[in-house]
């Protein structure tokens, strides 16, 4: 079915600057083309990332997550991120590949403000980069190298409407679908829903490095 055009609909810059209003000294003099040295200390701090890209089979935003500073700079315009195993998808180096346009989203629990980072990037197996992110004896698959284009922080308005430092509710968990039983029901049980989320624990525990 068709929908009717929406007599609403935002179509150009001019309607959105009319809808919001002037951005505000502070949100333009934030950004810079370089990681100083308060933005090195977040990234330094973040645990968590998420890393966005675009090719030609669409968009793919995708977890990244180690240790505080499991992403590495190499000087003050590239950052050092290493591709651990995974599930081989590779959705995100396959992009790269394609349009080395990257985004990068940094949290750090507890905090309200998150990092935001714009680049290009390579992804490389020089033994040298490799060895820089040994973890539990394990080398990284790769590593994504980014040109750093432009770096700011978010406010942290986000995370306050979401409360997302906030305790969890303890059956959180319990009260969505495990991955076994998503999976028996996307594949009409094709795969094992009960042996997926039995095996699972241990196999995350086997394969995390």
């Amino acid at each position: 079915m068709t929908l009717p055009p929406d007599p609403h609909a935002i179509t150009d810059a001019t309607q959105l600057a009319a809808l919001f209003g002037d951005v505000g000294d502070a949100s333009i003099r934030k950004e810079v083309a370089f990681v100083h040295p308060h933005y090195r200390a977040l990234i330094a701090a973040s645990p968590f990332a998420v890393l966005a890209t675009a090719g030609p089979d669409g968009l793919d935003a995708s977890p990244r997550g180690d240790a505080p500073g499991f992403v590495q700079l190499q000087d003050d315009t590239t950052l050092l991120l290493p591709e651990r195993r995974g599930n081989n998808r590779v959705d995100s180096l396959r992009n790269i590949l394609a349009d080395p346009r990257v985004a990068l989203l940094f949290l750090i629990p507890g905090v309200g403000e998150t990092l935001r980072v714009n680049g290009r990037a390579t992804v490389t197996t020089a033994p040298e980069m490799l060895a820089r992110f040994v973890v539990q004896g394990q080398l990284p698959k790769c590593v994504i190298v980014v040109k750093v284009e432009a770096v700011f922080f978010q406010c942290a308005r986000a995370i306050q409407r979401s409360g997302l430092w906030q305790p969890p509710a303890a059956d959180a968990r319990s009260r969505l679908p495990s991955t076994g039983t998503i999976l028996a029901a996307l594949t009409a049980a094709a795969i094992d829903g009960e042996k997926y989320d039995r095996e699972l624990a241990e196999r995350q525990r086997a394969t995390l490095y």
